[in-house]
Protein backbone atom coordinates (compact mmCIF):
# COMPACT_ATOMS: atom_id res chain seq x y z
CA UNK A 1 0.00 0.00 0.00
CA UNK A 2 0.91 3.39 -0.67
CA UNK A 3 0.37 6.42 1.51
CA UNK A 4 0.64 10.05 0.56
CA UNK A 5 0.91 12.45 3.67
CA UNK A 6 0.96 15.97 2.43
CA UNK A 7 2.30 18.61 5.16
CA UNK A 8 2.37 22.31 6.01
CA UNK A 9 4.83 22.28 8.73
CA UNK A 10 1.91 23.95 10.51
CA UNK A 11 0.77 22.60 14.49
CA UNK A 12 -1.54 19.64 13.02
CA UNK A 13 1.36 18.32 10.96
CA UNK A 14 2.90 15.95 14.23
CA UNK A 15 -0.89 14.48 14.88
CA UNK A 16 -0.53 13.52 10.75
CA UNK A 17 2.42 12.10 10.90
CA UNK A 18 1.22 10.00 14.34
CA UNK A 19 -1.62 8.77 12.02
CA UNK A 20 0.61 8.16 9.24
CA UNK A 21 2.95 6.31 10.89
CA UNK A 22 0.33 3.90 12.72
CA UNK A 23 -1.72 3.61 9.45
CA UNK A 24 1.93 2.41 7.35
CA UNK A 25 3.02 0.16 10.49
CA UNK A 26 -0.63 -1.86 10.67
CA UNK A 27 -0.56 -2.00 6.67
CA UNK A 28 3.02 -2.13 5.85
CA UNK A 29 2.38 0.49 3.71
CA UNK A 30 5.19 3.17 1.93
CA UNK A 31 4.59 6.84 2.97
CA UNK A 32 5.53 9.90 0.50
CA UNK A 33 5.71 13.08 2.91
CA UNK A 34 4.89 15.34 0.47
CA UNK A 35 4.87 19.39 1.35
CA UNK A 36 3.90 21.61 -1.58
CA UNK A 37 6.13 25.11 -1.74
CA UNK A 38 5.02 28.42 -2.94
CA UNK A 39 6.33 28.74 -6.73
CA UNK A 40 9.49 30.74 -6.89
CA UNK A 41 8.45 34.16 -8.57
CA UNK A 42 10.90 33.09 -11.82
CA UNK A 43 8.49 30.01 -12.41
CA UNK A 44 5.44 31.83 -13.03
CA UNK A 45 6.60 34.55 -15.44
CA UNK A 46 7.74 37.33 -12.29
CA UNK A 47 11.02 38.91 -12.09
CA UNK A 48 11.94 37.78 -8.54
CA UNK A 49 13.71 41.36 -7.89
CA UNK A 50 16.73 42.36 -6.23
CA UNK A 51 19.00 39.14 -5.07
CA UNK A 52 18.44 39.58 -1.18
CA UNK A 53 14.91 38.48 -2.26
CA UNK A 54 16.21 35.85 -4.22
CA UNK A 55 18.39 34.21 -2.01
CA UNK A 56 15.43 34.35 0.94
CA UNK A 57 13.17 32.24 -1.36
CA UNK A 58 16.50 30.02 -1.99
CA UNK A 59 16.74 30.06 1.86
CA UNK A 60 13.13 28.93 2.64
CA UNK A 61 12.88 26.57 -0.28
CA UNK A 62 15.94 24.78 1.66
CA UNK A 63 14.49 25.15 4.86
CA UNK A 64 11.11 23.32 3.56
CA UNK A 65 13.77 20.42 1.79
CA UNK A 66 14.91 20.41 5.36
CA UNK A 67 11.76 19.82 7.31
CA UNK A 68 10.26 17.47 4.63
CA UNK A 69 13.58 15.30 5.16
CA UNK A 70 13.26 15.39 8.75
CA UNK A 71 9.92 14.14 8.65
CA UNK A 72 10.80 11.33 6.17
CA UNK A 73 13.56 10.28 8.57
CA UNK A 74 11.51 9.87 11.17
CA UNK A 75 9.19 7.58 9.80
CA UNK A 76 12.29 5.33 8.95
CA UNK A 77 13.78 5.34 12.17
CA UNK A 78 10.00 3.36 13.49
CA UNK A 79 10.85 0.96 10.62
CA UNK A 80 8.56 2.38 7.98
CA UNK A 81 9.45 3.39 4.72
CA UNK A 82 9.34 6.80 3.51
CA UNK A 83 10.16 9.24 0.48
CA UNK A 84 10.22 12.72 0.97
CA UNK A 85 9.18 14.85 -1.71
CA UNK A 86 9.04 19.38 -2.04
CA UNK A 87 7.48 20.23 -4.93
CA UNK A 88 6.69 23.51 -6.17
CA UNK A 89 3.08 24.27 -7.46
CA UNK A 90 -0.62 24.93 -6.43
CA UNK A 91 -1.26 22.73 -3.47
CA UNK A 92 -4.77 20.96 -4.03
CA UNK A 93 -3.67 20.30 -7.94
CA UNK A 94 0.00 18.96 -7.00
CA UNK A 95 -1.77 17.13 -4.47
CA UNK A 96 -4.05 15.37 -6.72
CA UNK A 97 -1.51 14.81 -9.07
CA UNK A 98 1.31 13.51 -6.72
CA UNK A 99 -1.15 10.93 -5.75
CA UNK A 100 -1.85 10.10 -9.03
CA UNK A 101 1.77 9.42 -10.15
CA UNK A 102 2.34 7.13 -6.92
CA UNK A 103 -0.48 5.39 -7.26
CA UNK A 104 -1.20 6.22 -3.85
CA UNK A 105 -4.21 4.00 -1.91
CA UNK A 106 -4.62 6.90 0.42
CA UNK A 107 -4.01 10.79 1.01
CA UNK A 108 -3.61 12.13 4.40
CA UNK A 109 -3.99 15.60 5.11
CA UNK A 110 -4.65 18.19 8.09
CA UNK A 111 -7.34 20.44 8.73
CA UNK A 112 -6.80 23.39 10.74
CA UNK A 113 -10.30 23.64 11.94
CA UNK A 114 -10.68 27.50 10.82
CA UNK A 115 -14.27 27.44 10.89
CA UNK A 116 -17.25 28.07 8.42
CA UNK A 117 -16.65 31.45 7.99
CA UNK A 118 -12.83 31.18 6.90
CA UNK A 119 -13.47 27.92 4.76
CA UNK A 120 -16.60 29.89 3.24
CA UNK A 121 -14.16 32.86 2.03
CA UNK A 122 -11.24 31.56 1.52
CA UNK A 123 -11.67 27.49 1.00
CA UNK A 124 -9.62 25.03 2.65
CA UNK A 125 -7.08 22.59 1.04
CA UNK A 126 -8.72 19.42 3.05
CA UNK A 127 -12.32 20.45 1.35
CA UNK A 128 -10.44 21.12 -2.23
CA UNK A 129 -9.00 17.71 -2.31
CA UNK A 130 -12.17 15.50 -0.69
CA UNK A 131 -14.43 17.10 -3.55
CA UNK A 132 -11.67 16.66 -6.57
CA UNK A 133 -9.58 13.74 -5.61
CA UNK A 134 -10.37 10.23 -7.09
CA UNK A 135 -8.71 8.91 -4.16
CA UNK A 136 -9.78 8.25 -0.91
CA UNK A 137 -8.49 10.94 1.49
CA UNK A 138 -8.37 10.81 5.20
CA UNK A 139 -8.86 14.66 6.69
CA UNK A 140 -6.84 14.74 10.55
CA UNK A 141 -8.48 17.34 12.52
CA UNK A 142 -6.17 19.54 15.04
CA UNK A 143 -6.42 18.22 18.65
CA UNK A 144 -8.98 19.05 20.92
CA UNK A 145 -8.10 21.52 23.54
Amino acid sequence: MRILVAVDFSSVTDRVMDIARDLATRTASHVYVLHVAEPEPDFVGYDVGPDVVRDQVAEEYHREHRQVQRLADSLRSSDVGATALLIQGSIVETIIREADRLDADLVVVGSHGHGAVFDLLVGSISEGLVRRSSRPVLVVPPASS
